[in-house]
């Protein structure tokens, strides 16, 4: 039996403890983020394993056979990924899809089957997959082969999968480690100057300039492990590696998979015939358990020390935030809401001097409720994905499903969207509700709408795997007006019943702010609101863009939603920081001042990903440049709904809270 800290890093799997001893520690155990994981398991619904035995075809118990996947082609240097047929690969003419989700539509997995099929415990040396022979003077045959040269100076990538597991290769790095990855490069690029890629280092022998070296020979290692069930003795896959390599095939009916690179040179024009072929080894291991089976994904992935060093970052942020806001309560407030309270005390001064204005409707109040309601919205979704994610119902494993929660949350959180704005507009003192749900509904969400809309133009014209079919477009219309839009109606007309109760009346006549140096200007305070809660997030926004961008797996969402506690706690305090400061200087004008503070810190993460572009990624097309900011804007907005929301509703609670215990004439 082993303990593991799933929480902290979410693992592909989630076993659950069924030995009565451990029962009574379930919830001290969710507490915890702690994952048991015993011999007697459940496993979850989608993720059971699958047995393999030496058997001809497929019994009861377990199956021979191991079908090989390929999923899309992607990029660091492209956002724009590509189906494996697009390329000139060795194709299944079967060609059996197994079903997507919505998740995995939304982000361009197209996972196909491919004509590498192995025989379990069956090893295999230089085995023909396939020959391709371009002619230059043939058109088609000629753009084959161009579009096969552009994958490779632009660093795509394979990403195959064998029994739901993605096949990693690994390569020593400095230091004797190694460094793993879940995908492998198509070849690699000499350049007239004799500038190289990565992938180039594997051989002394790629050094020709102008040349292209195709990898096409793989050496495929799956490990397996063995148990007896059912008095049968069955097999479970428990990790598959694989090596690339480049060898120049002389005779397709006499391989040898030994010798010279496959090279093609860049200004070539004669014939050329590439034989694809694959050698694979079995070796059994009888420590790995298939719940257990990830953990060689994960063993170049040195990044928990950092996450600590993120998550300590954030903490001493929180604490100094709540060192303040506990001296201001504790100290200063009480000390001024005794003096407030005191019957000899006859002129107000301070924050009870604007007791009368402090909840006077805002400038633009229906804008800020739409907002607010949206907020509200995306707050909820992003609360529970990540909180099912922790618990590893969301693992990589289960491809897609952490987009397809996410597009189902914010669906059924409409009726919260239209409620929320509903009931703020209300206490705004508006009448044109339904104008105000209408624009709840449609507003944010038609923005993103067409964002996608556009992208996804240019992902159709590039011929991209990532552009979503007609089909899809009308479904998501279809969950929009069909679902959400209703329920943010339902929402909008309980909430428009309603109102918040404020615990100070408003004067008719609004008082004068007195002149506010720079430093308690509002634009001032909202570009420092932002720092703080950025601070607390930037480490970890490095591995989600890396994720994204880089294509790198991610799976510390038991950290992520740490850090996503500790955004919320630093965005209210900051809030209320601020917000107090100016309530002293007699300045009532803080509805959009606490929205705005907090929100900041979108813009600093757009600043972020626009470091990240430059630094990070090699990226020079004009079409993926814009795909790239076209998606961050979407992210940026999300960011900046619940951001401003959270520091908004933290503001209005700490305002209403002061006011309802000092002694208003």
């Amino acid at each position: 039996m082993s303990i593991r800290c799933f929480c902290m890093g979410t693992y592909p799997w989630s076993l659950w403890p069924t030995l009565p001893g451990l029962r009574g520690l379930l919830v001290l155990g969710l507490i915890l983020g702690l994952q048991t994981a015993s011999s007697n398991a459940l496993y979850l619904p989608g993720l059971a394993p699958v047995s393999f035995c030496e058997v001809n075809g497929e019994t009861k118990y377990c199956k021979s056979s191991i079908e090989l996947y390929v999923n899309r082609l992607d990029s660091v240097e492209s956002v724009l990924p590509y189906e494996y047929n697009t390329f000139d690969f060795c194709h299944d003419f079967k060609k059996q899809s197994p079903s997507e989700n919505l998740g995995q539509v939304l982000f361009g997995e197209r996972i196909t089957s491919s004509p590498y099929e192995f025989s379990f415990n069956k090893s295999e040396t230089c085995v023909k997959v396939c020959m391709k022979s371009y002619d230059t003077a043939k058109e088609d045959q000629k753009k084959k082969l161009d579009f096969l040269k552009k994958g490779i100076q632009l660093n795509y990538q394979h990403h195959w999968i064998i029994d739901n597991m993605p096949v990693v290769w690994c390569r020593d790095i400095n230091g004797g480690n190694k460094y793993c990855t879940t995908g492998f490069p198509i070849g690699c690029f000499v350049s007239q100057s004799g500038e190289s890629s990565d992938a180039c280092f594997m051989h002394p022998e790629f050094n020709k300039t102008n040349t292209y070296y195709i990898f096409n020979h793989v050496d495929i290692t799956i490990t397996y492990h063995s148990e007896n069930e059912v008095d049968w003795y069955v097999s479970k896959l428990v990790s598959a590696r694989l090596e690339p390599k480049s060898y120049k095939h002389v005779d397709e009916n006499h391989l040898t998979c030994n010798g010279t690179p496959m090279e093609i040179p860049g200004d070539s024009t004669d014939k050329l015939n590439i034989i694809y072929t694959y050698s694979v080894k079995f070796e059994e291991n009888k420590q790995i358990r298939w719940g257990s089976r990830w953990d060689y994904i994960l063993e170049s992935m040195s990044h928990t020390s950092i996450q600590w060093f993120s998550i300590l970052n954030s903490f001493v942020i929180v604490l100094f935030l709540t060192g303040m806001v506990a001296m201001i309560i504790l100290r200063t407030l009480h000390k001024d809401i005794i003096r407030y309270n005191q019957e000899d005390i006859q002129k107000d001064y301070g924050w009870k001097l604007i007791h009368a204005d402090v909840f006077r409707p805002p400038r633009h109040g229906m804008l800020l409720s739409i907002l607010l309601g949206q907020g509200t919205q995306v707050l909820i979704m992003t609360f529970i994905t990540l909180f099912l994610a922790c618990l590893g119902f969301l693992s990589p494993a289960n491809r897609g499903a952490l987009m397809t929660c996410s597009v189902v949350l914010w669906v059924l959180m409409g009726a919260s969207a239209g409620y929320v704005s509903a009931k703020v507009y209300k206490s705004f003192r508006g009448l044109k509700w339904k104008t105000n749900f209408l624009l709840t509904a449609l507003l944010c969400p038609g923005v993103v709408f067409v964002d996608i809309f556009i992208m996804n133009l240019i992902l159709w014209i590039e011929g991209s795997s990532s552009a979503i079919s007609f089909g899809t477009l009308v479904g998501i219309l279809a969950l929009w007006f069909g679902i959400s839009v209703p329920l943010t109606f339902l929402g909008a007309y309980v909430g428009s019943f309603q109102k918040f109760d404020y615990p100070v009346g408003t004067n008719q006549i609004p008082r004068h702010i007195p002149h506010q140096d720079f430093i308690r200007r509002p634009l001032f305070s909202i570009i420092i609101g932002g720092v703080l809660p950025f601070g607390c997030i930037f480490i970890q926004l490095f591995f989600i863009l890396n994720s994204i961008w880089s294509h790198q797996m991610y799976i510390m969402f038991g950290f992520l939603f740490l850090v996503f506690i500790i955004l919320l706690i630093t965005c209210s305090e900051a809030t209320i920081l601020l917000c107090y400061f100016h309530l002293c200087s007699e300045d009532y004008h803080w509805w959009w001042r606490a929205f705005l503070t907090s929100s900041f810190t979108a813009v600093y993460f757009f600043a972020y990903a626009v470091y990240y572009f430059f630094v990070k990624l090699k990226i020079t097309d004009i079409a993926s440049i814009i795909l790239y900011f076209g998606y961050t804007m979407i992210m940026v907005l999300i960011f900046f709904l619940f951001t401003g929301t959270v520091g908004f509703f933290s503001c209005f609670i700490f305002i209403s809270k002061i006011y309802s215990v000092v002694k208003v004439d």
